[in-house]
């Protein structure tokens, strides 16, 4: 669909400059939420916050592309925080609806609200599937009494909507945050249900990682007169050395043990296509001695907690997901990605390999690319502008197929395996 659906539409295209940075005391931010800015350690803005923070502060929708890590969350938060606590709202109704697409990344803004509105009188709470009933009890209590700010899934807010006590009549924010991802994942008739509900004079916030066209459909029926925001184009962080195999699917897992046997590293995430190939490779993983586990939608919501809890404090090494980690999730230290099955697209691929060389850090991503799958593995070196270089399975696993695709003799051969030199192995019981 045309841009010219937005009428009038303000674009934005920016980069990163390294020569002129806002600090966040340029936003003029009220004095408690700064100091809950500076707890947390921030003082330069990214791109993405330099452009939209001053159109939240102003009433403004805003319609935002920006790829995973580039500082979003809080480029809604900061505001967020900051009208609710400078602008009169009604009493007893719930001020603003945050609608993700996973518990994780409901529990992870939680968070992040919680640290950056700690000094604040600001309430909210996270609204998610999977939990037990004391949670819902707390839940209903919160919807019917009011919160300041609601984080919630699509599918668990509705069912809270039709019991008839959610206090919206003086909703005044609404956000859609990983909306493509909210959209591939079936959830548009439960997100239309919810703003139906919303009352019709808002400001409206969506943030989407691409553009296809049913956002920029669902764009169009939800946003009044949005200004857009494009941060730049997905491509992988340049500090990520990535890296192709070449396989049958019969060697997938003992590639993966032979590279965490052979190589030193410190975290590791390894995407799976399906819940079936994450149990199957934890399992094998955990008969082999590593120290690994897993994380899937089969598994209580407790459960998931507990193993990304340990993932991220460092005493779980290997950690095998779906794609349910492959967005939102704010972990800094993890050194190689492993992709055990080629994403789904080029976006995806970006999202999962950009779990590494965060922080500044650098990263490696090796992505098992079986006969099936080399297709889909071209479209993704499409999308990237340049082939993935192919690394040499070893010759112990046994002979490999050719990387048969229409534009296979433009990429780099098969380059000899190079290990990271950065990591340490700890995953040998």
């Amino acid at each position: 669909m045309p841009l010219n659906v937005y009428q009038p539409l303000f674009i934005i295209f920016t980069g990163y400059n390294k020569y002129f940075t806002l600090k966040f005391t340029d936003f003029g931010f009220d004095e408690r939420l700064m100091e809950g800015i500076d707890a947390s350690g921030y003082e330069d803005a990214t791109p993405v916050q330099e452009q939209v923070i001053p159109l939240i502060m102003a009433g403004k929708d805003v319609i935002a592309s920006a790829q995973t890590g580039t500082g979003k969350t809080a480029a809604f938060l900061l505001p967020l925080i900051n009208k609710i606590i400078t602008d009169t709202h009604e009493d007893h109704t719930n001020n603003a609806l945050v609608i993700v697409p996973t518990r994780e990344l409901a529990i992870q803004i939680a968070q992040h609200m919680e640290g950056l509105s700690y000094f604040t009188s600001v309430s909210s709470i996270a609204v998610y599937g999977g939990g037990d009933g004391n949670a819902f009890v707390q839940e209903k209590k919160a919807l019917s009494h009011g919160a300041d700010v609601v984080i919630c899934t699509p599918g668990k807010m509705m069912a809270h909507i039709k019991m008839g006590y959610v206090k919206l009549s003086g909703l005044k924010y609404l956000i859609l945050d990983e909306a493509d991802r909210m959209l591939d994942m079936g959830f548009y008739d439960d997100i239309m249900f919810i703003i139906d509900h919303l009352p019709k004079k808002r400001q409206n916030l969506l943030f989407s990682a691409t553009m296809p066209f049913k956002i920029r459909e669902m764009a169009r029926k939800i946003l009044h007169h949005p200004e857009e925001v494009n941060i730049s184009i997905s491509k992988p962080n340049e500090k990520i050395s990535q890296w192709a195999f070449i396989v049958y699917d019969t060697q997938k897992i003992p590639l993966v043990k032979y590279l965490l046997g052979k190589t030193e590293f410190k975290s590791v995430l390894i995407f799976c296509s399906s819940k079936l190939n994450v149990k199957q490779l934890t399992r094998d993983l955990k008969r082999a001695k590593f120290l690994a586990d897993e994380i899937h939608s089969d598994l209580e919501q407790d459960k998931r907690e507990e193993v990304l809890m340990r993932f991220k404090s460092g005493r779980l090494p290997i950690l095998v997901a779906t794609d349910i980690l492959s967005r939102g999730i704010d972990i800094d230290n993890i050194d190689l990605v492993i992709n055990y099955d080629v994403p789904h697209d080029g976006e995806d691929y970006v999202h999962r390999i950009g779990r590494t060389a965060r922080a500044e850090a650098d990263g490696t991503a090796y992505t098992f690319v079986s006969v099936k799958e080399q297709r889909k593995f071209l479209g993704i070196e499409k999308l990237l502008g340049k082939p993935v270089p192919k690394a040499q399975v070893p010759a112990e696993l046994g002979e490999t197929p050719l990387y048969n695709t229409a534009s296979s003799n433009n990429h780099p051969g098969n380059k000899k395996f190079k290990k990271p030199r950065r990591f340490y192995n700890k995953s040998k019981k």
